[in-house]
């Protein structure tokens, strides 16, 4: 699942680009030039890490959050980012970054890397979708083509499908 982030972090001397990445660096161009504030979640804080390598070189200023992050610098950050007009880029470990935060000032998720449970994701978004939100927030999900990733995305559409169906108490339409 890493090979398809970067193939950097699992390959030693690994010296070409990464798609996604690329395709990442394209989007906050362009969505930064429109004023967008955006939320990057990952589960692996060694793309954040590379993520914000990236941002650096574009002298793309940008806020940062993982497991590692105290509880009281946590709060720090996210105000900090709400009333900031030069910071456009939150890079959020997705576990982290699951639970306790307001970042009403986002406008736009982007979910780097699919996690098995879509609650887990739904639970990250839910950062920018708080009381006081007053923007139309949108979420990406950048999924690798012909890739597991792929096969995650299908994963969590048959959960969603089966949590449908228990709720509706419809087993019998099911077809997991």
């Amino acid at each position: 699942r890493q090979i398809c982030l970067d193939p950097s972090i699992v390959m030693d001397n690994y010296d070409g680009s990464s798609s996604k990445l690329n395709a990442l660096k394209e989007t906050l161009d362009e969505c930064i030039e429109e004023g967008h504030k955006i939320l990057v979640f990952s589960q692996y804080t060694t793309i954040l890490k590379n993520i914000s390598k990236v941002l650096e070189d574009e002298s793309i200023k940008y806020s940062y959050l993982d497991g590692k992050t105290k509880a009281s610098d946590r709060l720090k950050l996210v105000e900090e980012f709400n009333n900031s007009k030069d910071l456009s880029v939150f890079l959020i470990s997705l576990k982290a970054g699951g639970t306790g935060l307001n970042i009403t000032s986002s406008d736009l998720v982007i979910h780097f890397d699919p996690w098995w449970n879509p609650a887990v994701e739904n639970q990250a978004s839910d950062r920018a979708h708080r009381l006081g939100q007053e923007n139309t927030v949108e979420v990406i999900k950048l999924i690798a083509k012909d890739t597991i990733e792929e096969k995650i995305i299908a994963l969590q559409e048959d959960k969603k499908e089966l949590i449908n169906n228990i709720v509706n108490n419809d087993l019998s339409k099911s077809n997991t």
